[in-house]
């Protein structure tokens, strides 16, 4: 197989559309966030599809990243440097919460209410030590990245550019939801779902002209 940057530019373009549409299924699927919802297989499929769909974005956002690093700068940098961590944070916790959670779900019941209390907004009571900068940082680190490499895709006119002003817009929206119960928030992880969908068309396409040219 000859690898070329044109074919590995395809890879990330179908990677972003595929993170983008498990982004947005997965939060009409996603088990309530409670102890008793921990053992069931559908905590199970979902944590896997969540895992699938941060390694897909990790890729994905590289892929768009790479494509016009010249016309982003410093600003698309420091975007993708935020939004790759933020998907590799999210790697992390979700193989541990997919993995690990289920098997003391029943033996330590308060412990993992605590756990599924960094991302349900009921909050941890102080007992998880610095596992609880897990949650605030990324929420700085999906807000922060996705909005400075929205304005930088924007600005490079490079992809398509309602896209890249839906990534930095639905950025910022769980700060307008933050008040909302966890499961209605969750909704709010739709636009930045949409707008990865259309980069990474947008990514295909251009990587179709440069095939053809």
């Amino acid at each position: 197989m000859h690898i070329t940057s044109t074919s590995l530019r395809g890879v990330a373009a179908v990677a972003a559309l595929l993170a983008g549409l498990l982004f947005a299924g997965i939060q009409f699927v996603h088990p309530v966030d409670e102890v008793a919802s921990v053992t069931t297989p559908m905590w199970a499929v979902t944590g896997w599809l969540t895992f699938a769909m941060a390694c897909l974005g990790l890729i994905g956002v590289t892929g768009l990243y790479l494509r016009q690093v010249p016309q982003t700068g410093v600003l698309g940098l420091s975007g993708f440097a935020l939004l790759a961590l933020f998907y590799v944070l999210t790697c992390a916790f979700t193989f541990a919460e997919t993995l690990f959670l289920p098997l003391v779900a029943d033996s330590a019941p308060a412990f993992t209410a605590d756990f599924l209390g960094i991302v349900n907004g009921e909050g941890t009571g102080g007992t998880l030590g610095t596992l609880e900068a897990i949650g605030p940082l990324s929420g700085v680190l999906f807000m922060g990245g996705g909005l400075l490499l929205g304005v930088a895709l924007f600005r490079a006119r490079v992809l398509a550019r309602w896209a890249a002003a839906l990534l930095a817009l639905g950025a910022v929206v769980p700060l307008l939801t933050s008040f909302l119960p966890h499961g209605v928030g969750r909704f709010a992880a739709l636009p930045v779902a949409v707008a990865l969908v259309g980069l990474g068309c947008s990514l295909w396409v251009h990587r179709r002209v440069e095939v053809r040219t």
